[in-house]
């Protein structure tokens, strides 16, 4: 018997296994993949979650230190701000890579297969796997990314919804990014993030919607005949130098509104909420909810303050606390860039204008967490 079963081992899943375990829980990760490996992800993270990932142990002192923003719209009007916070660079595959070594330092348990069903009853969770591989644990995270199969089979309403976002990220060379700079750039029917990576790449990461996809349903062709129109991701793509075979793809990314706790697992990450990359910090905001769940999780079992009922409840409203306004913002900023003409007025209005521009960051970029020794 466990005290913790983390499904899904990425940033918000290794991050609770790392807390929970220093503070002496018994915990197991399921993890669908061997570490390390790559996923569509714009590897640009907030600087609010660099003291808690300090106080864990965790040391990113490789990543490229970011401090401007530059924006653009699809037809090349441009402006650049120092961002509030600031962040890092970090692909991916490294960042998973360091909380997959610190967890395994720490002893906690790893199996690497697809999790088949998760059942509750009698107070206890008893989780299989497809190989049929069974173990049973007192609590349950879900941290398994923006959909799964998983999520059928707990009737979640989102995944029954189809959703007509497609992600696509690689890896290029350029010899002239600079290092400190995070780009957004807007093209018709969605928009791209440039940053620098601590191995020297440059992360290129699109959202696009399908409507503007399908015509073409080629990546190459799209990049080139769409993406492209954007002056400064025309320079970018005819100057860059691909590093990987072929970039990686995900589809029907939804943004719909998740329930933090279902069937008494408690959510995190984008297992519990995506917000729209145009807002950045999806990677601070998983780590973030790991934080939250593996406080009140150490609280259920150390005191009696909490039965499972108010630990359900405290996780879902220090959750929506934390992360509501920034979601809804997100979904806002989603329903525009589906009016191309309401787009391309708010975007010409943010591109000239500092002041919105970083007031539209703060609204969307949480403030440094405040860190309890672990």
């Amino acid at each position: 018997m466990y005290d913790t079963a983390i499904i899904g081992g990425g940033l918000a899943g290794l991050t609770a296994a790392i807390h929970l375990t220093q503070k002496n829980k018994r915990v197991i990760v399921f993890e669908k993949q061997a570490y390390p490996h790559h996923k569509v992800c714009g590897e640009y993270v907030s600087n609010e979650i660099i003291p808690y990932l300090e106080n864990l142990g965790v040391d990113l002192s490789n990543a490229i230190k970011i401090d401007t923003l530059q924006f653009s719209t699809q037809k090349g009007n441009s402006i650049s701000t120092k961002l509030p916070l600031g962040g890092i660079g970090i692909s991916r595959f490294t960042f998973d890579e360091i909380l997959y070594k610190k967890a395994q330092e720490l002893k906690v348990t790893f199996i690497f297969e697809v999790v088949k069903s998760i059942d509750f009853l009698e107070d206890s969770f008893t989780i299989e796997t497809d190989s049929g591989k069974t173990i049973t644990s007192k609590t349950a995270i879900g941290a398994y990314g923006k959909r799964s199969n998983l999520d059928k089979k707990l009737q979640r309403d989102f995944i029954a919804e189809k959703s007509s976002w497609l992600g696509v990220k690689a890896h290029y060379k350029h010899p002239d990014f600079k290092n400190n700079l995070v780009a957004l750039h807007n093209f018709k029917g969605g928009y791209g993030g440039l940053s620098k990576t601590e191995s020297g790449a440059i992360n290129f990461c699109y959202l696009v919607h399908y409507d503007s996809f399908k015509e073409l349903k080629d990546i190459h062709s799209f990049n080139a005949k769409v993406v492209a129109e954007n002056p400064f991701l025309k320079e970018f793509l005819s100057e860059a130098t691909p590093l990987f075979d072929q970039p990686l793809s995900i589809a029907q990314i939804s943004f719909q509104k998740k329930e933090a706790v279902t069937n008494h697992v408690l959510m995190c990450g984008d297992t519990a909420g995506l917000i729209h990359p145009l807002c950045g910090n999806g990677m601070a905001m998983a780590i973030h909810s790991a934080k939250i769940a593996s406080e009140l999780l150490c609280t259920y079992f150390d005191s009696d303050s909490l039965d499972r009922k108010t630990l359900e409840t405290s996780y879902t409203k220090q959750w929506k606390n934390a992360f509501r306004y920034r979601l809804w913002i997100g979904r806002k900023l989603q329903w525009i860039l589906l009016h191309d003409r309401l787009a391309n007025f708010v975007m010409y209005i943010v591109s000239t204008s500092p002041f919105m521009l970083r007031f539209l960051i703060k609204q969307t970029h949480g403030k440094p967490i405040s860190v309890l020794k672990v």
